[in-house]
């Protein structure tokens, strides 16, 4: 340490926060798209620059110094004033936009999510696309710790501070149900109650809301199976092993087993989820409007269209809403 204060950087401070939050030079690398060398470089020369120890770099996981908790808090509202003023000079010429971290839930990665970075990729011919696909709790963390910059996913259980949310699409959950020759095994919930269930994991936001719900309707099951994986549970109810509560989205991405399988509106009073696209208050300029503006009428194409005409039964359940909430016509 050369003890002579130097000059901060503002791309020292976002790794310096990277590290903070992940624990690690690696995690910090991969948040921030760099290699581990040049982010413990870049750590050094901050170090050197502030005159101070800020990370502890033999402990493991990594841990802040004293000097380290202190300067995490101010490095947060620098950050902060760096994206608001982002925010405002972008407006809404994206042009001069380089890189963009973003989330999709996984349930868009075969048709929506390629279409949306081909559409973007053609107006922002500059900037670099950072994609992750995962699960929407999963996906919303990365959006809270600021490792990405806007997601689409499932509305979530408790609303997160400092986001801004543009409504996209409202679900209702459907009922899959093995097929014998030809026809639905069971439509009823009473026939139902005598088939086996198999429950989305409960590990997940949708699988705890089907779960409320059951519990709700007073129709409390005992799942037999608890799996994660849209395919392997319409795979099991091809086979005839039991019934399940999913999306259409999620019978949408596991095609290839619509025709083995029964697909029923649900016996017992309705319920939906919501999709949204969530973004940083203010990080991005208008850039998160025009995307949920951009993606409205691909979900119009590549979900409701299909699912409609798979199912035209669902009606007005299955719908893409506007910037203020409500369906479109």
């Amino acid at each position: 340490m050369s003890g002579a204060q130097g000059r901060l950087t503002l791309w020292m401070i976002e790794i310096f926060a990277a590290i903070a939050e992940t624990r690690a030079i690696s995690g910090a690398a991969k948040r921030v798209g760099a290699s581990p060398s040049a982010v413990s470089q870049q750590l050094s020369k901050l170090e050197d620059g502030v005159g101070v120890i800020l990370v502890d770099r033999a402990a493991r996981p990594l841990r802040l110094t004293p000097q380290g908790e202190i300067f995490l808090r101010r490095a947060q509202v620098i950050l902060d004033e760096a994206a608001l003023a982002r925010s405002e000079l972008l407006g809404r010429d994206l042009s001069h936009l380089t890189r963009v971290r973003l989330g999709m839930i996984e349930d868009f990665d075969a048709d929506v999510t390629p279409r949306l970075l081909t559409d973007m990729s053609c107006e922002l011919r500059a900037c670099q696309f950072l994609l992750e696909t995962g699960p929407s709790h999963r996906l919303l963390t990365g959006l809270a710790e600021r490792s990405l910059d806007m997601v689409v996913a499932a509305d979530s259980a408790a609303p997160i501070e400092g986001l801004e949310i543009h409504p996209l699409l409202s679900e209702p959950f459907i009922a899959v149900v093995p097929l014998v020759a030809g026809k639905p095994v069971a439509t009823s919930a009473q026939a139902l109650r005598e088939v086996p269930f198999i429950q989305y994991t409960q590990r997940h936001h949708m699988g705890r809301q089907i779960a409320a719900h059951l519990a709700r309707q007073d129709f409390v099951l005992s799942p037999r199976f608890e799996m994660d994986s849209y395919h392997a549970i319409l795979s099991m109810v091809a086979e005839g092993a039991g019934w399940s509560i999913l999306t259409p989205l999620g019978l949408l991405r596991a095609h290839r087993f619509e025709a083995r399988v029964g697909v029923i509106p649900l016996p017992i009073a309705p319920f939906a989820r919501a999709m949204s696209l969530w973004a940083l208050r203010g990080g991005l300029g208008d850039m998160p409007a025009q995307t949920a503006a951009r993606l409205r009428p691909i979900l119009t194409d590549l979900i409701v269209g299909p699912a409609l005409q798979r199912m035209p039964w669902l009606g007005e359940g299955l719908v893409v809403l506007g910037a203020d909430g409500k369906a479109i016509d």
